[in-house]
């Protein structure tokens, strides 16, 4: 089969591989689609400690089943499906109690396991046995339903938030994650929601999302409009959708008491630390949290409101590339004129 083969530091070949095998209890995908993430493209220019050349990368995958393990029930040749990212091991404390993204044992598509960005993939049999794999409804393609994985993760971080009807909402960072908490913290109810973007080309991207203010941090001074705009009292929710210590520092002054503040946006492994306003937190009273992946069930829901159309999937979709021009696709990303880029193996 052809992958695209992630070989060192900025090095991905395309190139004829083994096909996955098949066991008596996995599935095997002819992948249709696979959105590439801000992860694939930070493995690609600096590695990653759990991706060990040669590896196929890929994690937002959605493709057609073409062969079935004899012990495998619920899945038959020709369904349509969408996979979550984490193979979790589904045995640990974690697993038993629903949280499959804080598994102690987990491993993901694309690091440990072959990954999308191939004509074919195996998926492990705990992603069965978990329920980590969803058919897609009909009437969805499968360009949408590769969006369902950042989508979750997403879902995940509103949930644990609490977005919930009339808050005021900041976000910041208008990337493809930003611009699905946009969405959500809509259908959520948020009475406000506010946006603080550094790039003035994603912030022209986001505005298709209809937040109710946008803000350029680089030209304006963010904490005094966020501030002007909640009416001094700040917003209820802030999520940090970026790769930010400062946002992270200064989620605090634009807190109001009571706040959730989510850190979604995680930092260099090589210097994750900031600095807070220890007081500001206590007097406040605010809540400090992260947001990591995802839940089976998250993905679900992602499904179901894309096929419902209470989320359109196409909306964040900008460009559909073939398998040879991934490398392209990887710079497209960073030029921060498109949300999402899917492959089509």
């Amino acid at each position: 089969m052809r992958a695209a083969v992630y070989e060192g530091i900025e090095k991905i070949t395309i190139k004829d591989v083994p096909e996955p095998t098949l066991t008596d209890d996995n599935i095997i995908l002819r992948v249709r689609a696979c959105a590439i993430c801000g992860t694939d493209v930070r493995t690609f220019h600096y590695g990653k400690s759990n991706v060990k050349p040669p590896q196929i990368l890929g994690h937002e995958v959605a493709g057609e089943v073409v062969a079935v393990g004899r012990n495998v029930r619920g899945f038959n040749i020709g369904d349509r499906v969408v996979v979550c990212a984490i193979v979790p091991c589904g045995k640990c404390y974690y697993c038993s109690t629903g949280l499959q993204n804080l598994c102690e044992n987990f491993t993901a598509l694309g690091y440990e396991h072959p990954g999308g960005f191939a004509e074919y993939m195996a998926v492990p049999p705990e992603m069965l046995a978990t329920q980590s794999v969803n058919k897609i409804p009909d009437g969805l393609s499968f360009e949408e339903a590769a969006i369902a994985e950042p989508f979750a993760c997403a879902i995940n971080g509103q949930e644990i938030s609490r977005v919930s009807i009339g808050d005021k909402v900041v976000i910041i960072g208008s990337g493809p994650i930003g611009c699905m908490h946009i969405v959500l913290a809509k259908l959520h109810g948020a009475s406000k929601v506010i946006v603080v973007e550094l790039s003035s080309k994603r912030l022209e991207l986001a505005r298709k999302f209809n937040a109710d203010v946008y803000i350029n941090s680089l030209e304006e001074n963010y904490v005094d409009l966020v501030l002007r705009h909640t009416g001094g009292r700040g917003a209820d929710v802030v999520i940090i959708a970026a790769s930010s210590a400062r946002a992270q520092e200064e989620s605090v002054k634009i807190a109001a008491p009571r706040a959730r503040i989510n850190f979604f946006g995680g930092l260099p492994k090589e210097n994750p630390y900031i600095t807070l306003d220890s007081n500001t937190v206590h007097y406040k009273e605010l809540t400090l949290q992260g947001t990591s992946g995802s839940l089976p069930r998250h993905n679900k829901i992602a499904i179901e409101l894309f096929s419902s159309g209470r989320v359109n999937a196409k909306d964040f979709i900008t460009s559909v590339i073939p398998l040879e021009n991934i490398v392209s696709g990887i710079k497209l990303i960073e030029s921060g004129e498109v949300l999402k880029v899917v492959v089509k193996p």
